[in-house]
Protein backbone atom coordinates (compact mmCIF):
# COMPACT_ATOMS: atom_id res chain seq x y z
CA UNK A 1 0.00 0.00 0.00
CA UNK A 2 1.17 3.65 -0.45
CA UNK A 3 0.06 6.79 -1.19
CA UNK A 4 -1.72 8.38 -3.96
CA UNK A 5 -0.63 10.39 -6.50
CA UNK A 6 -1.38 13.79 -5.47
CA UNK A 7 -0.05 12.88 -1.78
CA UNK A 8 3.12 11.96 -3.42
CA UNK A 9 3.85 15.16 -5.68
CA UNK A 10 6.25 17.33 -4.97
CA UNK A 11 6.11 21.16 -4.95
CA UNK A 12 9.12 21.73 -7.15
CA UNK A 13 8.09 23.50 -10.24
CA UNK A 14 9.70 23.04 -14.13
CA UNK A 15 12.19 25.34 -15.61
CA UNK A 16 13.08 27.38 -13.06
CA UNK A 17 9.17 27.79 -11.52
CA UNK A 18 7.20 29.35 -14.55
CA UNK A 19 5.61 25.92 -15.45
CA UNK A 20 3.72 24.35 -12.05
CA UNK A 21 4.91 20.37 -12.20
CA UNK A 22 1.48 19.26 -11.95
CA UNK A 23 0.46 21.03 -15.25
CA UNK A 24 3.80 20.79 -17.01
CA UNK A 25 2.53 17.81 -19.07
CA UNK A 26 -0.48 19.26 -19.86
CA UNK A 27 1.36 22.91 -20.92
CA UNK A 28 3.67 20.47 -23.24
CA UNK A 29 0.09 18.97 -24.87
CA UNK A 30 -0.95 22.58 -25.42
CA UNK A 31 2.09 24.07 -26.97
CA UNK A 32 2.47 21.49 -28.99
CA UNK A 33 -1.51 22.10 -29.96
CA UNK A 34 -0.41 25.54 -30.69
CA UNK A 35 2.86 25.23 -32.43
CA UNK A 36 0.91 23.29 -34.97
CA UNK A 37 -2.12 25.93 -35.46
CA UNK A 38 0.30 28.51 -35.49
CA UNK A 39 2.09 26.90 -38.19
CA UNK A 40 -1.21 26.01 -40.34
CA UNK A 41 -2.59 29.92 -39.90
CA UNK A 42 0.71 31.36 -41.34
CA UNK A 43 0.67 28.38 -43.96
CA UNK A 44 -2.68 27.26 -44.80
CA UNK A 45 -0.95 25.20 -47.59
CA UNK A 46 1.26 23.67 -45.32
CA UNK A 47 -0.83 20.16 -45.77
CA UNK A 48 -1.42 19.68 -41.79
CA UNK A 49 -4.83 19.43 -41.97
CA UNK A 50 -4.96 17.29 -45.26
CA UNK A 51 -2.39 14.80 -43.97
CA UNK A 52 -2.94 14.81 -40.39
CA UNK A 53 -7.09 15.04 -40.16
CA UNK A 54 -8.78 11.81 -39.37
CA UNK A 55 -10.97 10.72 -42.49
CA UNK A 56 -13.87 8.49 -43.20
CA UNK A 57 -12.19 5.15 -42.96
CA UNK A 58 -12.74 3.95 -46.47
CA UNK A 59 -10.53 7.39 -46.99
CA UNK A 60 -7.61 6.16 -44.37
CA UNK A 61 -5.84 3.91 -46.56
CA UNK A 62 -3.82 2.69 -44.33
CA UNK A 63 -2.60 6.59 -42.77
CA UNK A 64 -2.84 4.87 -39.50
CA UNK A 65 -1.18 8.23 -38.01
CA UNK A 66 -4.01 10.09 -38.45
CA UNK A 67 -5.23 8.82 -35.50
CA UNK A 68 -3.15 10.21 -33.54
CA UNK A 69 -2.58 13.25 -35.24
CA UNK A 70 -5.79 14.27 -35.44
CA UNK A 71 -6.25 14.88 -31.72
CA UNK A 72 -3.19 17.53 -32.26
CA UNK A 73 -4.82 19.90 -34.97
CA UNK A 74 -7.65 22.14 -34.52
CA UNK A 75 -9.40 23.64 -37.33
CA UNK A 76 -9.89 27.32 -36.38
CA UNK A 77 -9.03 29.75 -33.34
CA UNK A 78 -12.18 29.28 -31.36
CA UNK A 79 -11.73 25.64 -31.55
CA UNK A 80 -8.41 25.39 -29.78
CA UNK A 81 -9.48 28.24 -27.42
CA UNK A 82 -12.14 26.50 -25.96
CA UNK A 83 -10.11 23.13 -26.04
CA UNK A 84 -7.31 24.79 -24.38
CA UNK A 85 -9.28 26.47 -21.81
CA UNK A 86 -11.26 22.91 -21.22
CA UNK A 87 -7.73 20.90 -20.87
CA UNK A 88 -5.56 23.36 -18.89
CA UNK A 89 -7.60 22.98 -16.15
CA UNK A 90 -8.84 18.96 -16.79
CA UNK A 91 -5.12 18.02 -17.49
CA UNK A 92 -4.09 18.99 -14.06
CA UNK A 93 -6.68 17.70 -12.17
CA UNK A 94 -6.29 14.29 -13.61
CA UNK A 95 -2.30 14.54 -13.28
CA UNK A 96 -2.93 15.00 -9.31
CA UNK A 97 -5.48 11.98 -9.43
CA UNK A 98 -3.71 9.45 -11.81
CA UNK A 99 -0.31 10.88 -11.97
CA UNK A 100 1.48 11.74 -15.23
CA UNK A 101 2.12 8.05 -16.57
CA UNK A 102 -1.84 7.66 -16.40
CA UNK A 103 -2.29 11.19 -18.07
CA UNK A 104 -0.11 10.82 -21.12
CA UNK A 105 -1.90 6.73 -21.79
CA UNK A 106 -5.17 7.87 -21.26
CA UNK A 107 -5.05 10.86 -23.30
CA UNK A 108 -2.91 8.90 -25.51
CA UNK A 109 -5.53 5.90 -26.02
CA UNK A 110 -8.97 8.02 -25.61
CA UNK A 111 -7.43 9.75 -28.70
CA UNK A 112 -7.47 7.33 -30.74
CA UNK A 113 -10.29 5.77 -29.70
CA UNK A 114 -12.16 8.71 -30.08
CA UNK A 115 -10.89 9.36 -33.57
CA UNK A 116 -11.63 5.58 -34.30
CA UNK A 117 -14.92 5.79 -33.79
CA UNK A 118 -15.13 9.50 -35.79
CA UNK A 119 -13.27 7.04 -38.97
CA UNK A 120 -15.59 4.65 -38.77
CA UNK A 121 -18.49 6.05 -38.52
CA UNK A 122 -18.61 9.39 -39.80
CA UNK A 123 -18.65 10.89 -43.12
CA UNK A 124 -15.96 14.08 -43.38
CA UNK A 125 -12.37 14.84 -41.87
CA UNK A 126 -11.86 15.64 -37.73
CA UNK A 127 -9.39 17.07 -35.97
CA UNK A 128 -9.04 18.45 -32.23
CA UNK A 129 -8.08 17.58 -28.92
CA UNK A 130 -11.26 16.87 -27.49
CA UNK A 131 -11.35 13.18 -27.97
CA UNK A 132 -8.61 13.23 -25.73
CA UNK A 133 -10.24 15.86 -23.39
CA UNK A 134 -13.45 13.47 -22.76
CA UNK A 135 -10.91 10.51 -22.39
CA UNK A 136 -9.94 12.48 -19.73
CA UNK A 137 -13.30 13.16 -18.25
CA UNK A 138 -13.90 9.19 -18.78
CA UNK A 139 -11.23 8.31 -16.59
CA UNK A 140 -12.33 10.56 -13.71
CA UNK A 141 -15.78 9.32 -14.15
CA UNK A 142 -13.89 5.92 -13.68
CA UNK A 143 -11.97 7.18 -9.95
CA UNK A 144 -15.11 8.27 -9.12
CA UNK A 145 -17.48 5.23 -9.56
CA UNK A 146 -14.55 2.98 -8.15
CA UNK A 147 -13.15 5.04 -5.43
CA UNK A 148 -15.56 4.95 -2.54
CA UNK A 149 -13.97 7.45 -0.27
CA UNK A 150 -15.55 11.49 -0.07
CA UNK A 151 -12.98 12.32 -2.99
CA UNK A 152 -14.15 9.71 -5.34
CA UNK A 153 -17.82 10.47 -4.64
CA UNK A 154 -17.03 14.52 -5.19
CA UNK A 155 -15.23 13.83 -8.05
CA UNK A 156 -17.91 11.83 -9.82
CA UNK A 157 -20.28 14.48 -8.75
CA UNK A 158 -18.36 17.37 -10.76
CA UNK A 159 -17.47 15.51 -13.81
CA UNK A 160 -21.23 14.06 -14.00
CA UNK A 161 -21.62 17.42 -14.41
CA UNK A 162 -19.24 18.26 -16.94
CA UNK A 163 -20.41 15.61 -19.19
CA UNK A 164 -23.38 17.10 -19.44
CA UNK A 165 -22.57 19.87 -20.39
CA UNK A 166 -20.16 18.55 -23.03
CA UNK A 167 -22.31 16.45 -24.15
CA UNK A 168 -25.08 18.84 -25.02
CA UNK A 169 -22.41 21.22 -26.68
CA UNK A 170 -21.42 18.21 -28.56
CA UNK A 171 -24.68 17.71 -30.51
CA UNK A 172 -24.08 21.64 -32.13
CA UNK A 173 -24.05 20.95 -35.86
CA UNK A 174 -20.24 20.67 -36.92
CA UNK A 175 -18.93 19.41 -33.86
CA UNK A 176 -18.00 15.53 -33.99
CA UNK A 177 -19.96 14.07 -31.36
CA UNK A 178 -18.62 10.39 -32.32
CA UNK A 179 -15.29 11.14 -31.59
CA UNK A 180 -16.15 12.73 -28.69
CA UNK A 181 -18.23 9.43 -27.78
CA UNK A 182 -15.37 7.54 -28.75
CA UNK A 183 -12.82 9.54 -26.37
CA UNK A 184 -15.18 9.42 -23.73
CA UNK A 185 -15.54 5.41 -23.78
CA UNK A 186 -11.91 4.85 -24.60
CA UNK A 187 -10.83 6.82 -21.13
CA UNK A 188 -13.42 5.34 -18.87
CA UNK A 189 -11.90 1.83 -19.86
CA UNK A 190 -8.37 3.04 -19.56
CA UNK A 191 -9.02 4.59 -16.26
CA UNK A 192 -11.11 1.50 -14.60
CA UNK A 193 -8.18 -0.96 -15.53
CA UNK A 194 -5.50 1.91 -14.58
CA UNK A 195 -7.04 2.48 -11.30
CA UNK A 196 -5.15 5.29 -8.99
CA UNK A 197 -1.69 4.34 -7.45
CA UNK A 198 -3.13 3.60 -3.66
CA UNK A 199 -2.79 0.05 -4.54
CA UNK A 200 1.25 0.27 -5.25
CA UNK A 201 1.32 -3.05 -7.24
CA UNK A 202 5.06 -2.76 -8.52
CA UNK A 203 3.91 -4.35 -11.71
CA UNK A 204 1.20 -2.02 -12.99
CA UNK A 205 3.20 0.95 -11.97
CA UNK A 206 6.20 0.04 -14.28
CA UNK A 207 3.99 -1.32 -16.90
CA UNK A 208 2.27 1.95 -17.36
CA UNK A 209 5.28 4.08 -17.08
CA UNK A 210 6.46 1.87 -20.16
CA UNK A 211 3.00 2.76 -22.00
CA UNK A 212 3.65 6.18 -21.16
CA UNK A 213 6.85 6.54 -22.98
CA UNK A 214 5.48 3.84 -25.80
CA UNK A 215 2.67 6.90 -26.39
CA UNK A 216 5.10 9.44 -26.59
CA UNK A 217 6.90 7.70 -28.86
CA UNK A 218 3.96 6.71 -31.16
CA UNK A 219 3.21 9.73 -31.18
CA UNK A 220 6.04 11.21 -32.30
CA UNK A 221 6.09 8.36 -35.08
CA UNK A 222 2.73 9.56 -36.28
CA UNK A 223 3.83 13.14 -36.98
CA UNK A 224 6.83 11.65 -38.85
CA UNK A 225 4.48 9.82 -41.08
CA UNK A 226 2.39 12.23 -41.55
CA UNK A 227 5.49 15.01 -42.65
CA UNK A 228 6.70 12.04 -44.36
CA UNK A 229 3.75 12.01 -46.36
CA UNK A 230 3.58 15.33 -47.18
CA UNK A 231 6.78 15.47 -48.32
CA UNK A 232 6.81 12.94 -50.36
CA UNK A 233 3.61 14.19 -52.48
CA UNK A 234 5.83 17.16 -52.98
CA UNK A 235 8.40 15.53 -54.64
Amino acid sequence: MGPRAVERRVTSDALGGLIPHVRFTTVMILLINTALFVADYISPQSGLLQYGASVPWPAMQGQWWRLVTAGFLHGGILHILMNSWVLFDLGAEVDQIFGTSRLIVFYFFSTITGFLVSSKFGSGYSVGSSAGIFGLIGAMLAFGVTDQSSLGQAVKGLYTRWLIYLLVLSFIPGVDFRAHIGGLSGGFIAGWLASTPRARAMWKESLLRALAVISIALTALSFAMMFLAMTSSRA
